[in-house]
């Protein structure tokens, strides 16, 4: 324990993390203003990261590229590469656990560290910091800026607000502090207050931290229900906690491996498609990569989700809804045969720029029920051999035939994780 017995938490975020891989394997863009993009020909083409001298000419993370490059013409735009993010980031999480085995992966630029117990080896918590700042330096190239204190809620906000801010890049917010330091804080610079809530607050005279903070919860879930309705408690109750850097969760190494809720995979498309046959391929190409996530993990679902998202963009249509399935399956073609049901269902025939399969209600894969119009043994079969395909020789070695026409989409995403070139 630290000196005053409390648990010292930190939130350790790599600076433009993208961006700065790609600066550390580029020496000669050291000085320039390096971004991350996606392609500009499709509507992936907005920066994904830019770096601090980018930021400087007042590029921002998710403008779309071509504003981007009107305010700096000299902008060096650089390919995504999703796995290589995703290895350096293992990389740092490793340096990270040379400290402490408490690392919980909070996104690909994120972790919390749990140094409790490493302070009687390492010093104290600023030289612990400085010293995981100098290691990942050294052996990545990127520079990761940490915020200390008691908790995860107060430590991600310390690096928010303040070590993203400070030269040294390191900021300690005590909760002796929080009054004095973080209720005085603008509204919109809290953890989870976007600038629609910001908007929303100012309705209710709200205008720091501080104001939510002194608000009494009963009174604030009052004020909440009028603004937003009955079920806007939970959501009350986050924002109170926050305000006051209240958070009881442990830092949970593992996090990622917990049981899913869902397994669900969503596609911009690069233009609109407004035939029958176009968006049939679409979804059957999303659930065939719905089914293989399920059948890797173990899975099957009794739930089928469809969300959808219909042109124009100035008042898009769509909708999302669920159907439950006569038995739980991870079988490709059962699934699409509901997916496709559902969706004609709803949809309202305007083009459809966005389209997302999900898989719900999960149980594990250790039996299936049999059925008389449908040898089960024979599907499963074949959907264990194009998995083993795909695993050995890549996504893009074994496809539907009408992935190959026009409207597929299955090789291009073959090359991408997460939407992104690999």
């Amino acid at each position: 324990m630290s000196e005053t017995g409390e648990k010292v938490i930190f939130l350790a975020d790599c600076q433009s993390f993208y961006a700065s891989v790609e600066k550390a394997e580029h020496p000669g863009c050291k000085n320039k203003p390096v971004a991350v993009a996606g392609d500009p020909r499709r509507r992936s083409g907005i920066i994904l990261a830019a770096c601090p001298i980018a930021k400087r000419f007042g590029v921002t993370t998710a403008e779309r590229l071509g504003e981007a490059l009107i305010k700096c013409p000299e902008l060096v735009i650089m390919r995504p590469r999703m796995q290589h993010y995703i290895n350096v980031s293992l990389m740092i999480t490793q340096i990270y656990k040379e400290f402490t085995d408490l690392v919980e992966i909070f996104s690909i630029d994120e972790q919390f560290l749990d140094v409790t117990g490493s302070l009687s080896f390492y010093g104290d918590p600023v030289t612990i910091a400085a010293a995981i700042q100098r290691k990942v330096l050294q052996q990545t190239g990127v520079w990761v800026r940490v915020g200390i204190s008691s908790n995860k809620i107060l430590a991600k906000i310390a690096t928010d607000i303040w070590a993203k801010k400070n030269k040294s890049g390191i900021f300690t917010l005590p909760k002796s502090d929080v009054e004095s330091t973080l209720w005085e804080q603008p509204v919109n610079k809290m953890f989870g207050v976007g600038s629609r809530m910001t908007a929303h607050f100012a309705r209710l005279g709200m205008y720091t931290i501080g104001d939510i903070a002194r608000t009494p919860l009963p009174r604030l879930k009052e004020r909440f229900r009028a603004r937003f309705g009955k079920q806007s408690d939970i959501h009350a109750e986050v924002m109170w906690r926050t305000a006051n850097g209240l958070d009881d969760s442990p830092v949970t190494p593992g996090t990622f491996n917990a049981a899913p809720k869902s397994i669900g995979h969503m596609m911009t498309l690069p233009r609109d498609y407004t035939e029958n046959s176009e968006v049939e391929t679409i979804l059957l190409e999303l659930t065939e990569e719905v089914c293989r996530d399920c059948r890797r993990k173990g899975y099957m679902g009794w739930v089928v989700s469809i969300s959808c998202m219909c042109s124009p963009y100035e008042a898009p249509t769509g909708f999302s809804r669920q159907m439950k399935m006569p038995d739980p399956t991870n079988n490709t073609n059962a699934v699409f045969e509901a997916a496709k049901m559902l969706f004609y269902r709803y949809w309202d025939k305007m083009p459809v720029r966005r389209i997302g399969v999900t898989i719900s209600n999960l149980v594990d894969d250790l039996g299936y029920q049999l059925t008389l119009f449908e040898d089960q043994v024979k599907s499963r079969a074949l959907d264990k051999a194009t998995d083993l395909i795909k695993d050995r020789y890549g996504s893009g070695a074994i496809v539907r035939a009408s992935s190959a026409t026009a409207s597929g989409q299955a090789q291009e995403r073959a090359q991408k994780i997460g939407g992104h070139y690999k």
